[in-house]
């Protein structure tokens, strides 16, 4: 909406206000809603590329349509939550317990759920786009994971610096 708004009134940078976010994770001006929609937005949308690029470079697989690669990006946005909570979920119950045999099964847990959520994330999408998805197997699933948290962090982390810059001239 602001890339609208400023494309078709343009304004000088004296002129932007200053409720434009200089960082999404730390701006109080945005809600809580605002920020999680902001979030998967632009994680969806980075997943849409970086699937569709995946897809063109690697004969093996397969998406039918940019439709598919878009709610495949949904679906995985969606799974990747769900991994990331159970992670913090089972890492913050080990920190609260006394002991190294607690923080031992601590991060026993976190690895076995990163190294299962690839098998979850292989059966999820056969299931929900059967014959129109191919991922490849586990080794394929994972450096495409890999991929996907990379760029997506890639990209935070421009936003954060190009905030940081106009934080510095103001």
């Amino acid at each position: 909406m602001v890339c609208w708004v400023m494309a078709n009134n343009p304004v000088s940078a004296e002129e932007l206000p200053d409720s434009l976010p200089a960082d999404i994770d730390r701006n109080p001006a945005l809600s809580r809603s605002q920020r999680i929609y902001v979030s998967w937005l632009t994680d969806i949308l980075v997943y849409t590329v970086v699937l569709n690029l995946y897809v063109e470079y690697s004969d093996a697989k397969v998406i039918d349509s940019f439709t598919i690669s878009i709610l495949t990006g949904v679906l995985l946005k969606g799974l990747f939550a769900l991994i990331t909570a159970a992670k913090h979920r089972v890492w913050g119950w080990a920190k609260s317990k006394d002991g190294g045999a607690y923080k031992a099964v601590g991060v026993f847990g976190v690895w076995l759920i990163l190294f299962l959520s690839k098998f979850a994330i292989l059966e999820a999408v056969d299931l929900v786009f059967g014959d129109s998805v191919e991922l490849g197997g586990f080794l394929d699933v994972m450096l495409l994971a890999v991929g996907l948290m990379v760029a997506s962090e890639a990209i935070r982390r421009v936003y954060i610096r190009l905030g940081a810059t106009a934080n510095d001239r103001t």
